[in-house]
C-alpha cells in the first residue's frame, strides 16, 4: 500500500473519527441558536433594552469591534457571543448608574460577511464561507477543501488570525494524528474554532 494519504483513507480515517465520538456528532447535530454566535465587524445588531425604547438602536459593530449606544457609549461586543454581548451592555448600564436592572436583548438584523481561507496542499484551497449559527474546526474546513493532498504535512497545518486590534496569532494544528487516531493527537487539536479572516494553510511534506 502507497504510503501517501489517499482520498479513500481520508474518508475512512474521518467516518472512524465521527463514529468514535458520539458527543462530537451529537454536538454538531444539535441546532444552534443566535445566542451562542460570536458577534463580527459589520454585523447590524438591534439592541432593545426591556421598556427603555428611548435607548434601543439598530447599529453596526465598528471597526474597533464596538457599538455605540445612548448614555453609555461605545461598548466593545465583537467575538463576544450574543448572551456574553447582553450581559456586558447590561453592566455598562449598571455601572454608569444609569438603570438599576436593565434586561438587553440583542437580534442579528444582518450578518457580515463571514469567509476563512485554507492554502496550501489541499485538493480545493480558496474561500470558504462560515456557518452563520455554527461552527468550523480546521478538520471541518480541510474536508471541505476535497481533504489533504499525498504530500500535504498534516501535522503542522497552521492558522493566522489577525485581532480586531491588529494583534497577530499563529497556531499550529495536527489533523492528520487526529484522523489516523494516532495516540499524539491532541483534543485540543480539534477544538480550535474558526474565525472570520482566518488564514489555513497546509505546508508541503519534505520527501
Amino acid at each position: 500500500m502507497s504510503r501517501f494519504w489517499t482520498p479513500l483513507l481520508w474518508c475512512a480515517g474521518l467516518a472512524a473519527l465521527l463514529l468514535a465520538n458520539p458527543v462530537a456528532r451529537a454536538q454538531d447535530a444539535a441546532p444552534r441558536t443566535q445566542q451562542s454566535y460570536a458577534i463580527a465587524l459589520t454585523d447590524r445588531l438591534r439592541i432593545t433594552i426591556y421598556q427603555e425604547e428611548d435607548l434601543s438602536v439598530i447599529t453596526r459593530v465598528d471597526a474597533k469591534g464596538t457599538v455605540n449606544l445612548h448614555l453609555v457609549g461605545e461598548v466593545a461586543v465583537v467575538g463576544k457571543t450574543v448572551s456574553e454581548a447582553q450581559k456586558i451592555i447590561e453592566v455598562a448600564y449598571q455601572n454608569g448608574r444609569f438603570l438599576k436592572n436593565p434586561q438587553v436583548t440583542i437580534n442579528i438584523e444582518e450578518y457580515a460577511p463571514r469567509e476563512v481561507s485554507v492554502q496550501g496542499m489541499v485538493r480545493n484551497p480558496g474561500r470558504y464561507p462560515l456557518p452563520i449559527e455554527a461552527t468550523m474546526t480546521v478538520l471541518e474546513l480541510v474536508t471541505k477543501a476535497g481533504g489533504l493532498t499525498d504530500t500535504a504535512k498534516g501535522t503542522a497545518i497552521t492558522v493566522t488570525r489577525i485581532s480586531a486590534e491588529g494583534k497577530k496569532s499563529v497556531f499550529t494544528i495536527d489533523i492528520e494524528s487526529l484522523i489516523k487516531g494516532r495516540d499524539r493527537a491532541k483534543a485540543t487539536d480539534n477544538s480550535l474554532i474558526l474565525l472570520p479572516g482566518d488564514i489555513v494553510y497546509v505546508p508541503e511534506r519534505i520527501i
